[in-house]
């Protein structure tokens, strides 16, 4: 992050250096925030925001999980979106909403509910897991760290506090030499990648876990389910081990700051042709399509700044 962009902070926009939280607040001693992370996209008519809508309402959800609320409304905060993008100049972004319990005094409990900050960065962020992986994919892991177990966090809400298994998972992909890990779920089948939704492909089949799986609902997963109906292909959520991994012709990860990114190896096995597969360029191809004016946008997912 920039120092001479303006974050949007507890109702307009101010300077770099003046968006500071006490060091007592919740969110810093107990994980209890929420977040989204959107991109808009320069396209043929300008700059826009892919799928705000949607991220926002989850934003709105995570919070009501964990019943921090949030004293802006939708509108408020959809308008703050626009107004940080404007402020940054930039015509293609990565916008984080972010709301967090400030300083309510210590204890799991707040004691002050209402103590509540909201900000809006903007940042220039490019390929996630570098223009080469986007292009010819990258190489993952199964870690050793599995996803949250059903009724123990809530993990279909985007909250801060979640992101510590995804730091572990990632940390030791890294350690290992890989790009990015996966993880399996409390049962031994397949979840997620640390930040990222997975799907494979097998006999023209896309093939992805179910929600019940410990992931997170990802909006860039789905719609995969709709550019796929788009090209007349479905996508099957069902349960997936590993192996069915290892013996896959295509895999890929998405996600808002992964975007559509194939997977050509796992844990030293090549999957597929080991670069991107046929249907995973089509996939590639039409949402990337939806910013360069290939792609009709007949679902109506862009906002136009």
């Amino acid at each position: 992050m920039s120092a001479n962009y303006k974050i949007w902070f507890n109702g307009k926009m101010r300077e770099f250096d003046d968006c500071k939280v006490h060091v007592q607040s919740h969110a810093l001693h107990y994980g209890s925030s929420v977040f989204e992370g959107i991109r808009a996209y320069q396209t043929p008519q300008g700059t826009a925001f892919f799928r705000l809508d949607a991220h926002l309402k989850r934003l709105f959800y995570s919070a009501s999980i964990y019943r921090i609320p949030i004293r802006y409304s939708f509108d408020e905060l959809r308008e703050a979106c626009f107004e940080a993008v404007r402020s940054s100049g930039l015509r293609s972004a990565y916008i984080r909403p972010l709301v967090m319990r400030g300083n309510c005094g210590l204890g799991v409990i707040p004691k002050d509910l209402d103590a509540v900050d909201v900000s809006i960065m903007v940042d220039s962020w490019g390929a996630y897991l570098g223009e080469e992986g986007l292009k010819n994919g990258i190489r993952a892991c199964i870690t050793s760290w599995q996803r949250l177990a059903p009724n123990t966090v809530p993990t279909g809400a985007k909250a801060g506090g979640n992101y510590l298994s995804s730091q572990l998972i990632g940390f030791e992909a890294k350690d290992r030499g890989f790009d990015e890990g996966i993880a399996l779920g409390h049962d031994g089948l397949l979840s997620e990648g640390a930040g990222e939704n997975l799907f494979l492909i097998k006999d023209g089949k896309i093939l992805t876990p179910p929600s019940s799986a410990s992931i997170l609902g990802g909006i860039t997963r789905d719609t995969v389910f709709s550019l796929a109906a788009d090209l007349g292909m479905s996508v099957l959520e069902q349960t997936l081990s590993r192996e069915q991994l290892y013996g896959a012709d295509e895999a890929f990860f998405t996600g808002t700051a992964v975007e559509v990114t194939p997977v050509r190896q796992v844990d030293h096995i090549t999957i597929g042709n080991g670069g991107c597969g046929p249907l995973t360029k089509r996939i590639q191809a039409a949402f990337f399509g939806l910013f360069n004016g290939e792609t009709q946008d007949q679902h109506n997912w862009l906002s136009y700044l």
